[in-house]
């Protein structure tokens, strides 16, 4: 049985995130310039103040496809863009929006109204 380099794994780890924050961040900074600071879904702005509640989604959730026109990004905020993801967890997980259900209610809780706000006099 072989053991394990900790030190090793904790390098390739560490240079990973790394490498990934370097490129997270070149994109952020272009999408930045590139798209006014406002949430693609909610339409909150930001300033300078909360810009780093703005995040940058990959529209086709590939991370390493940036191309220099911006045309997979969407700026959200961190709410949307959490929002989003669920979204392609649940689809992923075969979950539907239960809004798209076709069905209709069959209760109607007022039927029986008129009857009970009638009053004998």
């Amino acid at each position: 049985m072989s053991t394990i380099n900790h030190n090793r794994l904790d390098k390739i780890v560490a240079d990973a995130r790394k490498a990934a924050d370097e490129r997270e961040k070149g994109y952020r900074e272009r999408a930045l310039k590139i798209y006014p600071w406002i949430c693609g879904r909610c339409a909150r702005e930001f300033t300078h103040a909360n810009l780093r509640e703005l995040t940058v989604h990959h529209r086709d959730h590939n991370h390493d496809n940036n191309p220099v026109d911006g045309s997979n990004w969407e700026l959200l905020c961190l709410y949307c863009h959490d929002n989003e993801h669920q979204k392609q967890i649940e689809a992923d997980r075969g979950y539907t929006d239960s809004r798209n259900n076709a069905g209709t209610a069959t209760h109607s809780p007022f039927a029986a109204l008129k009857s009970l706000l009638k009053t004998d006099k």
